[in-house]
């Protein structure tokens, strides 16, 4: 809990700070803030339990997946200096809406109370809103917020729906009275449908087939930094706290869940690689690539005893690598119309290193030895093998294979097209050292996976 007070307190720190000229030492607060917010929420591991009448509660669960969203909010601030480097005077909200959206991420995983849960989804919800649409002189980032808030203001209010079905249902918006209630008593049949409508919600904000209509779209006309938070931070917060749901919602395992949930995994996988292989803009590719590894995380629901340590290390390794492309991605598209595979034509000959990092990481999305990605789909897939179902490792194979064609089309621009246009400027420096330090954690990672691993066990 008090992990949430301190990041709501940096945001307003993060404000007050614009109030009184002080708009050059923004970031660096902001980041040293998070660090040492970081440092408190690790310690957290030895304070667990229930606060404010089990409004928020702290685990093993919440404290690890807060760290992870704190390092990937630090990582974005890093980077916005650079790209809002135009807009100085404005600073100060981008920074804070970041920050605030991480508070809201923060209790996505840490409620005790569906209260709680809703009210961090509104959080981030709206923070993403504001960011899809802040290039207000683009129509393509307009069109983008908008169509964000129409369908996320749908998606929000089908979750509040559920929340009401499960109350009365259940008597209580409390976690643990409504774990009791489903496993000791027979609940009405509103309850099964509450529960469904809070995960098709919830499916929405994850960006799965059939919810994932949005996704392209938004994710090309939004600005590439706030592209990179909706593709990394937005989406692990949201397959988390979805995780958390399920377990507390759903009694025993339920087959007819069961079938949802592969059909939706089997649905993300094959629909989104397929319709990536289809796609010239990198923003776009990427917005596939991301529908099929939510049906790649969803697949962990399916797991006995629900296994959280391999979603987190899966939720890892994806946000390293969509970090470090984005990192580069905005290096190499910064004041260019169209985010086109065509910008990186010749790129492993001017920017070797540079290019070396966008290789590692669509390499570890594809999921090829030794890279992290390769583990976070080998352990998956090795606990839904016991689960029995092997039709939908096979479909996930398949689609792992189908992901190499257009993760291999950036590559081959890199390394065998020529050079077109005006030769790239000096990378920022601030760019070039995110893109480096996720090259090294997405390796030692893969190197060490038990360091990810254990946190949660």
């Amino acid at each position: 809990m008090n992990t949430l007070i301190a990041i709501s307190g940096l945001g307003v720190i993060v404000m007050l700070a614009e109030m009184i000229n002080a708009r050059k030492a923004i970031i660096p607060v902001a980041i040293l803030g998070l660090l040492a917010i970081l440092g408190y929420n690790v310690s957290e591991y030895n304070g667990l339990g229930s606060f404010y009448n089990n409004m928020m509660t702290v685990d093993r669960f919440s404290v690890a997946f807060s760290s992870l969203f704190i390092g990937i909010t630090i990582l974005l601030l890093a980077m916005s200096h650079e790209f809002y480097k135009d807009r100085p005077s404005r600073i100060s909200d981008f920074v804070s809406i970041k920050i605030f959206m991480l508070a809201g991420g923060v209790a996505m995983v840490s409620f005790g109370n569906m209260a709680m849960f809703f009210l961090g989804i509104e959080v981030l919800s709206i923070s993403l809103y504001v960011l899809a649409a802040s290039k207000r002189l683009s129509l393509k980032s307009n069109e983008a917020g908008m169509k964000y808030f129409l369908m996320g203001s749908f998606a929000s209010g089908i979750i509040l729906f559920g929340i009401a079905l499960v109350y009365g249902a259940s008597g209580s918006f409390d976690l643990q009275t409504i774990y009791q209630v489903i496993h000791t008593a027979n609940f009405p049949q509103w309850y099964s449908i509450g529960v469904i409508m809070i995960v098709i919600g919830m499916l929405f904000k994850v960006a799965a087939v059939p919810f994932h209509f949005w996704s392209p779209d938004v994710y090309e006309g939004a600005p590439a930094l706030t592209t990179a938070t909706m593709s990394t931070l937005a989406k692990v917060i949201s397959v988390a706290a979805l995780f958390k749901l399920v377990v507390h919602l759903v009694p025993s395992p339920i087959y007819s869940f069961q079938m949802l949930i592969v059909v939706v995994s089997m649905a993300s996988m094959i629909l989104g690689n397929v319709m990536a292989l289809r796609q010239n803009n990198v923003k776009r590719m990427l917005a596939f690539s991301g529908i099929s590894h939510a049906g790649f995380m969803i697949m962990t629901l399916l797991v006995s005893n629900f296994s959280a340590n391999i979603l987190f290390y899966y939720a890892t390794a994806y946000a390293v690598a969509g970090l470090a492309i984005f990192s580069v991605i905005m290096y190499v598209t910064k004041d260019k119309e169209n985010e086109t595979i065509d910008n990186f034509n010749g790129f492993g000959k001017t920017h070797p290193l540079l290019a070396a990092v966008v290789t590692t990481s669509l390499l570890s999305l594809a999921g090829i030895p030794i890279l992290s990605g390769f583990f976070a789909k080998f352990f998956l897939l090795n606990q839904v093998i016991q689960t029995g179902w092997i039709v939908l490792v096979i479909v996930a194979i398949i689609a792992s294979i189908i992901s190499v064609g257009y993760y291999f089309k950036i590559i081959i621009a890199m390394y065998t097209k020529s050079t077109e246009g005006e030769r790239l400027p000096e990378m920022p420096l601030v760019y070039k050292i995110v893109a480096i330090v996720t090259l090294v954690l997405n390796i030692g990672i893969g190197l060490y996976p038990n360091m990810i691993l254990n946190l949660i066990r």
